[in-house]
């Protein structure tokens, strides 16, 4: 089951996700319209993702993840394939909000509820970390066989391609591989859950430490060429050195994963998303040299994902996991919001201001997490 997720978690985010940004510039030429206005699309279907979620966690705790996965699966490639034939900007937008549903139904948080609900604590850390170890990787292979796809064949056709191939690779596996049949319980029981973590303290920092560091790692992936451009590299360089991020979330779960081992989990992200705001503090500084550029990306990129694991364990150590994906739904909404709306939030400040808005951000949600660990880190049933 891991290796099946880990293969269509790749496959989701690569054709999902990743590919749009291959698509702009072709589809904004034939649509005849601008680029903010087709990279909208995308915010849109982010924000859809996130205000679903609830909705699909309760789902998910209730009935597993075979059915939904199998059926997002579907969903996410009749999405592809009716995005290769829209005429106009309003077509792209209904194809993207359909794209937020399936994507919430088979990415990450659909998989980490899964890999929840069947593993037990001593197995779970590996699990996940090989799932997003494997899945880290989707930008690395689906950018550059996009690319290809559109040089070669137009981008219609190269939708086509992707649609067909993520449909064969991920309804199969998720209908044969994933396990786990959900507790059968009513949605009130779902519901009474998330109210329950809604009125607590503990709940709301967790929610402060993920918005501000995810909204800063948004900022950085979306912006960093553009910044590292604007410090007077050449684009190649700084495409390059953006391009480490990929490798160093890698390192970076690798790593949180171990420690969690002999440290709690809370304080081990804690450190990183800290070791973040002081490498956005250090890039306007050092960043006009090539050494200092790679070195301030380095310490940035260690934190690029960890929160996509921490965020999981910390959630099942304190709610357990029998209501998990609906309190994970819960978090995931304004998480996914501020992944949205960051990135051109920051655009309006300039980057200047931006950097120091993402130092902040990561200061913040380390102190958060601080301040969670303090409180106690268990309470509900494991």
């Amino acid at each position: 089951m891991v290796l099946a997720l880990a293969i269509t978690q790749t496959a989701g985010y690569g054709v999902l996700y990743y590919a749009f940004s291959v698509f702009i510039t072709p589809m904004a030429r034939e649509l005849r319209t601008g680029v903010p206005q087709v990279t909208g699309a995308i915010t849109l279907a982010v924000l859809v993702s996130g205000l679903v979620a609830p909705l699909i966690g309760g789902r998910l705790d209730r009935r597993g993840g075979r059915g939904l996965m199998t059926a997002g699966s579907a969903l996410g490639a009749t999405a592809v394939l009716a995005w290769s034939q829209v005429q106009d900007l309003v077509q792209l937008y209904i194809v993207c909000a359909v794209l937020g549903v399936a994507s919430a139904m088979t990415l990450y948080e659909a998989a980490f509820a899964v890999i929840v609900a069947w593993f037990d604590g001593a197995r779970r850390p590996r699990a996940l970390l090989a799932v997003t170890i494997v899945a880290g990787f989707a930008s690395t292979v689906f950018l550059p066989l996009t690319g290809f796809l559109v040089e070669r064949y137009g981008w219609r056709a190269a939708l086509v391609v992707l649609a067909v191939l993520y449909g064969a690779v991920t309804v199969p596996l998720h209908w044969s591989a994933v396990r786990g049949s959900g507790t059968g319980g009513r949605p009130a029981a779902s519901r009474a859950a998330v109210r329950a973590a809604l009125g607590e303290r503990p709940f709301w920092l967790l929610v402060l430490a993920f918005l501000t560091q995810t909204g800063a790692v948004a900022v950085m992936g979306v912006l960093l060429v553009t910044y590292l451009i604007g410090l007077g590299h050449p684009p190649v360089f700084a495409a390059a050195v953006a391009g480490l991020l990929g490798v160093l979330s890698v390192t970076g779960r690798v790593v949180t994963t171990g420690l969690q081992s002999r440290f709690p989990v809370a304080l081990v992200a804690a450190a990183v998303f800290a070791l973040q705001g002081l490498a956005a503090v250090l890039l306007p500084l050092v960043g006009r040299g090539q050494w200092g550029a790679v070195s301030a990306v380095v310490l940035f990129g260690l934190g690029f994902g960890v929160a996509t694991i921490a965020r999981p364990a910390l959630l099942a150590e304190r709610y357990g996991t029998a209501a998990f994906a609906a309190v994970s739904g819960a978090l995931t909404l304004p998480v996914t919001v501020s992944k949205a709306l960051a990135p051109p939030a920051a655009a309006l400040l300039g980057f200047p201001l931006a950097m120091g808005a993402v130092a902040l951000c990561c200061l913040a949600g380390a102190a958060a997490l601080v301040a969670y660990d303090r409180r106690g880190r268990t309470r509900g049933p494991a």
